[in-house]
């Protein structure tokens, strides 16, 4: 049970007595060695967590859970529509597959410290590789299935595994895609070579592979099972890398011990979730939501993840949802949008009381996070977080029993434990600005970024004075703690020496019922230095378009001429990474 019944105790109890808060949550998971203190401040001015203690992440995981009576529950639920399967894998029948799993990786000489890389699809086997490398102390590098050779190479040599684990093919959509060219393309490319390769054969695949060395990922499933690790508190867990939308991509270092608890917490505190809940992610496992909240903080707390291959129709979401009983179902506005688009041929989805939706990735529009109110007759809401973070820098908290002010549903909530946000405004006197964290940030944040086998954090993540974490968004905070997002910083167009935010027109354009999605960008203008122009995805097709005029007088209406907007762009679609955000600066180049 928590120990507070409002947001306020809450955050005045991690602001002002953060020792003793952290250390009173680092008692949700199971410890070794228990930690004496919270923070340390390495000498590199960056902060450690839970110093001196030792864990296993993997035991806490799924080991406590069997020792404790949760071992015929489904840890795991996996569905593919594009290969027509589903498994559910029971917390004792992770504990006997990842442990084996563990050992055939011993057997290979992988070690504690040691990178292993799993270049896979969302599949059951790319859980027990995760685990199995947490249980004994190898650092685990996923990487998105659908990355080409020259992206994959990148990250090999970044990390250096001494393992590569792949599956013979993944899905896009409902197309199946041979893994073997681009990880032979991957190998050529890369200085680094790996020791050996795991693959998972899912068929039987008549293209070469590269390596020599290579073993059967079911066969080393058979193997002498090995016992968990006792591991610090600050030895790395995993890498991440970021998506690279801000340039290279980074190798994000996340540690064992502030990391479990920052998800025993959020499970908690912001998902409201307990024992035995059903969590759904449609996240991907190559992305922090995939890493977070469809394996670890899900079965650090001793619920069942529902993992889905090869992208989630609204029909599949739709089925999953009723069939199972889902609690909680964590997505991103596109897939609202999805959802919206195809919800004619849908009955209303009424999820299971107490169930909720959480949405993050973008910024959802207040249009559309009430379609989905509706839609779903549950609570529907936006937080925030990046990759660097782990989990919500801000959030609504559905595990307090006080209830979230009605007025603060369509805002990206209020901070989460131990983030002190304040703004750095470009504009001397603005409410609004760059958001910024002090330090230092709370468990569950990036312990480093990766290079050279060595983990730092980069001064280009901090201020000037290296005393504070740069978000590189932007917003402003009101009376209420509560964050009003602006988008990056980069996305803040200057129109005549005013600041305008590219979200704040997108808003807009949103709310009109013929529109779907919608984008804006920056481009030079003569005389007033820079104006928007609005890229737009008509609800249906291309051929039943909003009047343009309509949508500029709109935006002139709420927020004035000035804004200088003349220019809507009629599109089929957005382009977009493989994580589901806009990329705008391919559109500034159209």
């Amino acid at each position: 049970m928590l120990p507070w019944t409002t947001y306020e105790d809450m955050y005045n109890a991690a602001r002002h007595q953060p020792e003793q808060f952290w250390l009173d949550s680092a008692q949700r998971i199971t410890w070794k060695r228990a930690p004496e203190i919270a923070s340390r401040k390495r000498e590199d001015g960056w902060y450690d967590w839970f110093s001196g203690a030792t864990l296993n992440t993997c035991y806490n995981a799924v080991d406590r859970h069997v020792e404790n009576g949760r071992g015929e529950q489904p840890a795991l639920i996996w569905h593919s529509s594009a290969a027509n399967a589903c498994q559910i894998v029971t917390y004792r029948e992770l504990q006997g597959r990842v442990a084996g799993f563990a050992g055939g990786l011993r057997s290979l000489g992988v070690e504690k410290g040691d990178r292993v890389l799993i270049a896979m699809p969302t599949m059951v086997e790319t859980v027990i590789a995760m685990l199995a490398c947490a249980r004994i102390g190898a650092i685990h590098v996923v990487v998105f299935a659908g990355y080409a050779g020259p992206e994959l190479a990148h990250r090999i040599d970044d990390v250096t595994p001494k393992i590569i684990i792949f599956a013979s093919y993944y899905f896009q959509n409902l197309t199946q895609i041979s893994s073997l060219p681009v990880l032979n393309a991957a190998l050529a490319q890369a200085a680094h070579k790996p020791d050996a390769c795991i693959i998972v054969h899912r068929s039987k695949d008549s293209t070469p592979f590269f390596p020599s060395v290579t073993y059967d990922f079911h066969m080393l499933e058979q193997s002498s099972p090995a016992t968990p690790l006792v591991l610090c508190a600050e030895d790395p867990l995993y890498i991440l890398h970021t998506s690279g939308t801000t340039g290279n991509p980074k190798g994000i270092v996340r540690d064992n011990g502030g990391h479990a608890v920052a998800m025993a917490l959020s499970m908690e505190l912001i998902y409201g979730c307990q024992p035995g809940d059903i969590f759904f992610t449609t996240s991907d496992l190559g992305w922090v939501v995939g890493h977070s909240y469809g394996v670890y903080a899900p079965l650090i707390s001793g619920c069942t993840s529902i993992l889905i291959e090869g992208g989630a129709s609204p029909s599949t979401i739709h089925g999953l949802c009723d069939k199972h009983k889902v609690q909680c179902l964590f997505t991103t506005p596109t897939q609202l949008r999805l959802i919206r688009q195809e919800s004619r041929n849908l009955s209303h989805l009424h999820l299971a009381s107490p169930a909720k939706v959480f949405v993050a990735g973008e910024y959802a529009e207040p249009t559309l996070l009430d379609w989905a109110r509706s839609y779903f007759q549950r609570p529907v809401v936006n937080h925030w977080w990046q990759t660097e973070t782990g989990w919500s820098i801000t959030a609504h908290f559905f595990g307090l029993p006080e209830a979230e002010p009605a007025a603060l549903m369509n805002d990206i909530g209020r901070p989460a434990p131990g983030f002190d946000m304040f703004i750095v405004p470009s504009i001397p006197d603005e409410e609004c600005g760059e958001i910024r964290l002090s330090l230092p940030l709370p468990p569950g944040c990036l312990a480093g970024v990766w290079k050279n086998e060595t983990s730092h954090i980069p001064t280009s993540y901090l201020d000037g004075r290296g005393q504070h974490y740069r978000t590189f968004d932007e917003g402003m905070i009101d009376q209420r703690y509560a964050l009003h997002m602006l988008g990056r910083s980069d996305d803040v167009i200057k129109v005549s020496g005013r600041r305008i935010s590219a979200v704040q027109i997108e808003k807009i354009i949103a709310a009109h019922p013929t529109v779907a999605v919608c984008a804006v960008i920056s481009v030079p203008d003569a005389l007033r230095g820079h104006r928007p122009v609005a890229y737009v995805v008509p609800v249906n097709d291309i051929e039943n378009i909003p009047s343009s005029q309509e949508i500029i007088a709109q935006v002139s209406h709420d927020l004035g001429k000035w804004t200088g907007l003349r220019e809507v762009h009629f599109v089929n679609y957005l382009p977009m990474t493989v994580s589901g955000k806009i990329k705008r600066r391919d559109l500034s180049i159209c």
